[in-house]
């Protein structure tokens, strides 16, 4: 079968990166912002404490078990925002919202949020990637924060990019094979090739890294006794696109969206985990 194009050919996407409007960033040094326009991602970058980062993974520990008693496996926890109030939270936490604010602007909309968690052990990979190929939204302008949850280090399986990919638009990819037990769908053969040497996110709990939606990116099983888990956070200025829905289930974090194209909803009262059918 020959490599793929377009996942989403129904849907007119203009994929390719917009580079930083913001000569005066706050949170962010100018050489950060710098290193995201030109490599794709900066990390990493101190939000919580030692404690609270203990705390965050005390309340992931709550909520996996419960996830997993409703018959959830450790890579289910994904799109429950509006579900948990701990992961809304997390979502809308300050410091995290102003390091995105500097490459997004003021206005900050959160549409989706996943936990990747990696047991000890684990078999499964994340094979080579582009986030954007798998959403229906233009332009391709989302901000992925990733906050460690645990500790992420080689043995474990970091995320890994490859820096200056996200600067070739979309890349080429091929359906993965059973063999590559890969967590999602998409392959983008000899990474490398697209740009320069991968880069490893080593990070410690409570630190984030930034990565653009078209940054290739993926991680190799976890060959540790240790867990490994990881909150992903999905961010757009509001004037991006989401078609088949994905407007639905947004939190507008930061200022507002004058266009009314994404829902605005409530914070979770408690921790709402759906029983899997």
């Amino acid at each position: 079968m020959p490599p793929i194009t377009d996942a989403m050919p129904d849907v007119d996407r203009e994929l390719r990166f917009f580079p930083v409007d913001n000569l005066s960033p706050k949170h962010l040094s100018a050489e950060q912002v710098l290193q995201y326009d030109e490599l794709g991602y900066v990390f990493p970058l101190d939000v919580y404490t030692s404690a609270e980062a203990a705390a965050n993974r005390c309340y992931f520990d709550e909520l996996m078990a419960r996830a997993n008693a409703a018959g959830w496996d450790a890579y289910s926890i994904n799109g429950w925002q509006l579900r948990c109030e701990g992961m809304y939270d997390m979502i809308v936490e300050p410091r995290i919202l102003d390091y995105v604010q500097d490459p997004l602007g003021e206005h900050l909309v959160c549409w989706g949020a996943h936990f990747f968690c990696k047991m000890p052990g684990d078999s499964r990979r994340v094979s080579f990637h582009q986030d954007a190929s798998y959403w229906p939204l233009t332009p391709s302008k989302t901000v992925t924060v990733w906050l460690a949850i645990d500790d992420a280090d080689m043995e474990t399986g970091p995320m890994t990019v490859v820096p200056r990919s996200h600067l070739r638009g979309q890349i080429a990819f091929e359906k993965s094979e059973a063999e590559e037990q890969n967590v999602l769908g998409q392959t983008v053969v000899d990474p490398r090739r697209y740009g320069d040497e991968p880069v490893p996110f080593v990070m410690k709990a409570g630190q984030i890294s930034l990565h653009a939606d078209l940054l290739l990116h993926g991680s190799e099983p976890n060959r540790s006794d240790r867990r490994r888990c990881g909150l992903t956070m999905r961010f757009v200025p509001p004037e991006v696109r989401a078609h088949k829905g994905w407007n639905r289930n947004a939190i507008i974090c930061r200022g507002s969206d004058p266009t009314g194209h994404w829902s605005q909803n409530p914070r979770p009262s408690g921790d709402d985990v759906p029983v899997k059918a």
